[in-house]
């Protein structure tokens, strides 16, 4: 892992921009000799952003109470106004909260549910979000509608026919829309998709947890209810920076699920200040939009889908079998299948991802679906093609028999 020694140097050595692939690898923390193909589990925090969340330490610790009763709602403030026109949003629409988990938890917990109420997921919905509405619906009676999002996919299209036949089924109160599903990465059409369910009369929730930096975005453009991202995965900030953005049938009804000093003073009031916290992974967040516009976003997000895609393809092509999503499904990450024989389930899937870390160095996600194993290829512009190649021979390897 890398030392102090190495991070200390790194800080002080490094290189320009130059282009996307191994010469940025030294930016980065992550482990020389590994191969990380998994960017859309956690991120990867550059050294330039930690340097910047450590110097925000520093400065609570020097005078704390200065710090948290003067300076740290500021700081929150700008942190969200910077972040704002990359979403399309207005930056006192933003809180600022540690993750997408947390901003469900404050919209499904601020809502007046009521037993025959309806909250409407997926087959594919993020494991925190379904335990989130599993335990709203045990403490309201509302109850849970749950519909099967296509996999493999064949197009936004039938995406959305499925979903639209299960919101005239379901009639929901709330429907929980994810932007990038986590088990299979697939972009949604959610545009369209909130606009069915508010025909519906539906709130509309969206989990945007991989979109921001990976996706073009206008949050305010989807006519949705509420918005939640991470800025920890696709935006290069440090671990625990998410956004909840809420819109204005929603905002004055939205308290964050831990009741602090700002109850009554409005939506950033409330958010901002949620008690004694460490919040220099938000207050870094500036130094994580500047490492993005170091290269542009819209480059980054380029490179990243073309990699992918290139990603999918060489991968399909080594092992036979094809790809779980058309491209234009495909953001920064890509699904692909495993040869026939490696088996199913999760245990399986978990054995393989443990014996190419242990064995290989390679980091990436091994899904358990449609009867057999996906890999889950995340694309950043630390990463080159050979590392597919890589992952590749190595899956073969291991072939059961083989």
């Amino acid at each position: 892992m890398a030392s102090c020694k190495r991070l200390r140097h790194t800080l002080t050595m490094t290189p320009a921009p130059s282009a996307f692939g191994t010469d940025l690898r030294p930016l980065f923390v992550l482990e020389e000799g590994s191969v990380h193909l998994n960017h859309g589990s956690y991120g990867a925090t550059p050294f330039a952003v930690l340097e910047a969340q450590s110097a925000w330490r520093t400065r609570m610790e020097a005078e704390p109470s200065r710090f948290m009763e003067f300076e740290f709602r500021p700081a929150v403030r700008a942190a969200a106004n910077r972040l704002a026109p990359y979403l399309g949003v207005d930056g006192d629409r933003l809180a600022l909260v540690e993750n997408p988990t947390l901003a469900v938890n404050a919209i499904l917990r601020s809502l007046d549910l009521k037993p025959g109420d309806r909250i409407l997921i997926n087959d594919q919905t993020y494991g925190a979000v379904r335990n989130t509405v599993r335990f709203v619906c045990s403490m309201t009676g509302a109850e849970i509608a749950e519909w099967t999002l296509p996999f493999p996919a064949e197009s936004p299209e039938q995406s959305l026919a499925a979903f639209e036949m299960a919101l005239a089924d379901a009639k929901p109160r709330v429907a929980i829309i994810d932007h990038v599903t986590s088990a299979t990465a697939l972009v949604l059409p959610v545009k369209a998709m909130s606009a069915a369910a508010r025909d519906h009369g539906a709130l509309v929730l969206i989990d945007g947890a991989h979109a921001p930096g990976m996706l073009a975005l206008d949050i305010a453009a989807l006519d949705a209810d509420w918005y939640t991202g991470t800025c920890h995965k696709w935006l290069f900030a440090a671990k625990g920076c998410a956004f909840l953005w809420a819109g204005d049938r929603v905002i004055d009804r939205l308290h964050p699920a831990a009741i602090s000093h700002g109850y009554g003073g409005g939506f950033c009031e409330e958010f901002d200040w949620v008690g004694t916290r460490d919040g220099s992974a938000h207050h870094a967040l500036p130094a994580a939009l500047d490492f993005v516009d170091r290269f542009g976003i819209e480059a980054i997000r380029t490179h990243n889908h073309a990699l992918a895609m290139a990603a999918g393809r060489r991968l399909a092509g080594a092992w036979g079998t094809e790809m779980g999503q058309p491209e234009s499904m495909v953001g920064s990450m890509v699904m692909v299948r495993l040869p026939d024989g490696y088996g199913s389930g999760f245990d399986t899937a978990r054995d393989l991802r443990l014996r190419l870390l242990q064995e290989n160095a390679i980091q990436t996600r091994i899904n358990p679906l449609a009867d057999g194993l996906y890999a889950r290829i995340s694309s950043q512009i630390y990463n080159h093609i050979a590392e597919i190649d890589l992952l590749a021979d190595a899956v073969l390897a291991k072939r059961p028999n083989g």
